[in-house]
C-alpha cells in the first residue's frame, strides 16, 4: 500500500502543525497528563485518518475494450438517461459514483483511448450526492475516444468538503483503461456519461471499486 502524491505536502504540513500543538500543549500544562494524552491521541487519530485517505492501493487489471470499469471507489447514486449540456449536448446515460471521506479517492480512466477534450469548471461546493451537483459543483469533465469511436465522458465533481481537483488528462494525450486519471481531496463524486442503450452492469446502490467492478459493457 503506497501513499498517493497529492498527500505528500498535506501529511508533511499536518505533521508539523500535529506535533506543534502537542509540544504547546506540553508547555502550557505541564502537570495535566490527562489533557496532554487526550491530546496527542486526537492528533495520531486525525494523522492516521488523512494516511488513511490518502492510501494508493495497487490495483492491476488487464484492458477489456469491450468494458467500463468503475472510475472510481464508492457508492452507484444515480444509474439514469439525462441531458448532458457541456459536451454532447444530447441525451446520455449516466452513471454517478459517490465517494465518502473514506474510500480510495484514485480516480482511474474506465476505458482506454484517446483524450479528446478536458474542461475545467471553478463551479460551487454543494453536498457531491445532490442531483444538480454534476451541473453546479466544481468539476473537470475529461472526453475519451475508444478505438471503435465511442465518446465517454468522466466527470470529477468536488463536494461540499472537497476543494482540489487534479485531473492528470491532457487534450490528445493516449491513455489506457486502469491508468490514473486524477485525483479529488476529501468527499467527492465521479460520473460517467455513456451512449443511450449501453448495457449497465451495476445496480443502483452498489458499492464499486475503481479497477475492480465493471459498471458497462460498449
Amino acid at each position: 500500500m503506497a501513499i498517493h502524491k497529492e498527500g505528500y505536502r498535506i501529511l508533511a504540513v499536518g505533521f508539523i502543525i500535529l506535533l506543534a500543538i502537542n509540544i504547546i500543549a506540553g508547555i502550557a500544562w505541564p502537570d495535566d497528563t490527562l489533557l496532554k494524552w487526550m491530546i496527542l491521541l486526537i492528533s495520531l487519530s486525525l494523522y492516521v485518518f488523512i494516511l488513511f485517505f490518502f492510501r494508493l492501493p495497487t490495483r492491476h487489471l488487464q484492458p477489456d475494450p469491450g468494458l467500463i470499469y468503475a472510475p472510481a471507489d464508492g457508492k452507484v447514486v444515480v444509474i439514469e438517461e439525462t441531458m448532458e449540456n457541456e459536451y454532447f449536448k444530447d441525451q446520455r446515460l449516466q452513471i454517478s459514483i459517490f465517494m465518502s471521506p473514506f474510500n480510495m479517492h484514485s480516480n482511474r480512466y474506465p476505458v482506454s483511448g484517446s483524450v479528446k477534450w478536458v474542461n475545467y469548471y471553478p463551479g460551487r461546493h454543494i453536498v457531491a450526492w445532490h442531483p444538480k451537483s454534476s451541473e453546479l459543483n466544481e468539476r473537470s469533465s475529461i472526453v475519451i475516444e475508444t478505438e471503435n469511436g465511442t465518446e465517454i465522458l468522466v466527470r470529477q465533481i468536488a463536494g461540499a468538503v472537497a476543494r482540489r481537483i487534479k485531473t492528470y488528462a491532457k487534450p490528445g494525450q493516449k491513455v489506457t483503461q486502469g491508468g490514473e486519471l486524477g485525483f479529488i481531496k476529501f468527499g467527492s463524486r465521479v460520473d460517467v456519461f455513456l451512449p443511450v442503450g449501453t448495457e449497465i452492469e451495476v445496480p443502483i446502490l452498489q458499492q464499486v471499486k475503481a479497477n475492480k467492478n465493471i459498471i458497462a459493457k460498449i
